[in-house]
């Protein structure tokens, strides 16, 4: 992956990022967190991007997982925050329940902290 694909990426999950916590701010819990695991997929796509010079490209995000495990420090902190979101996935996006407020601000927390790690990788490599 180059190091314009980096930036893309990082820049894509900093746009989710900032949907989803103006969604939050709506009162829109349930756009917040699907956005949130939006921002934190796309930091994982810059992270393992810029460690391992490759992404997950499958509908299988249990791959991206295992990349990021391989991307050193910065991919088991991103690991550890992707985990814990993509099971909302599903919740978020296919049933119809309600996702309450406090979900919804722990996904934005954690989308922010992968977030974090790839705009400091995408400077990196500028």
């Amino acid at each position: 992956m180059s190091a314009a694909q980096v930036r893309a990426y990082a820049a894509k999950a900093d746009e989710y990022l900032a949907a989803a916590a103006n969604e939050f701010e709506a009162g829109r819990s349930i756009a917040a967190a699907s956005l949130a695991i939006h921002a934190a997929i796309n930091a994982a796509d810059a992270v393992t991007g810029r460690r391992i010079g490759q992404r997950a490209a499958g509908q299988d995000h249990d791959q991206v997982l295992s990349l990021l495990r391989e991307a050193g420090n910065d991919g088991a902190a991103v690991e550890k925050e992707l985990a814990r979101l993509l099971p909302l996935k599903t919740k978020t996006e296919y049933e119809p329940d309600e996702i309450p407020r406090a979900e919804a601000a722990r996904a934005v927390e954690r989308a922010r902290r992968c977030v974090d790690v790839a705009r400091r990788l995408a400077v990196e490599v500028r």
